[in-house]
């Protein structure tokens, strides 16, 4: 049998300094985005797509667990929003095929 550990109260947790890159400030705008798996890893590619082209504006790979979580916390933050600013329709998907032609 596995003992669970007490929580760590929150005047005990450690604090970890964040770099965050001034070229990722801005962030990046996506429209439009595109996922694929293997076993170990799934791979988000965010893009922008506009009328006869598109690229890619950031490309984000992640373990299936931690993939779990983002998608709870995901969820978890579309609950307080829509708590706080009404629900949300989801958005209409593009009609016909959009087909991705790589260079």
């Amino acid at each position: 049998m596995v003992q669970q550990q007490p929580p760590v109260p929150a005047s005990q947790h450690k604090k970890i300094p964040l770099e965050f890159p001034a070229q990722l400030k801005g962030g990046a705008y996506a429209n439009n985005m595109m996922v694929v798996h293997t076993k170990e890893e799934f791979i988000i590619d965010f893009m922008m797509v506009g009328p006869g082209s598109g690229a890619v504006t950031s490309r984000v790979i992640m373990s299936p667990g931690h993939m779990k979580r983002m998608i709870a916390a995901l969820q978890e933050n579309m609950h307080r929003y829509e708590q706080r600013y009404g629900s949300l329709a989801p958005a209409e998907e593009p009609k016909g095929h959009i087909g991705f032609v790589r260079e």
